[in-house]
């Protein structure tokens, strides 16, 4: 748990640390906070395009998006996280490519339904 709160610490304390070059980190923690800032931007464009999509889907599709990414949630989490007796660890740059990833899926499929219409077996 104390790790935990300790990765938290870290994430959430970006303005120390925002005038560190994230193109050269000086060192790990710059590094951390780089990488982070990168995965909050995926997420972010993530739930944009998952918003979007949802917009264009009838009451099935929303459905099926849903579970689809409950279902991409639970992967994400089992293979870019663990937890034993010493705490919780996340692979940030697993977590970052996979969310990027989803992103894209979803961006196309917001693209499908502009240009041939919806099709929730593809969600």
């Amino acid at each position: 748990m104390k790790k935990l709160i300790l990765a938290l610490l870290v994430f959430s304390s970006g303005a120390a640390l925002a005038n560190s070059a994230c193109d050269r980190p000086k060192n790990d923690f710059d590094g951390l906070y780089c990488l982070n800032k990168v995965y909050q931007e995926a997420d972010k464009e993530l739930n944009e395009n998952y918003k979007k999509l949802s917009a264009k889907l009838d009451n099935a599709g929303k459905q099926a998006l849903k579970s689809g990414q409950l279902s991409w949630i639970n992967a994400r989490n089992q293979s870019c996280s663990k937890s034993d007796a010493d705490g919780f660890y996340v692979n940030l740059d697993c977590a970052t490519r996979t969310t990027i990833t989803r992103s894209q899926f979803l961006q196309d499929r917001v693209r499908e339904c502009a240009s041939s219409g919806c099709l929730n077996s593809k969600l």
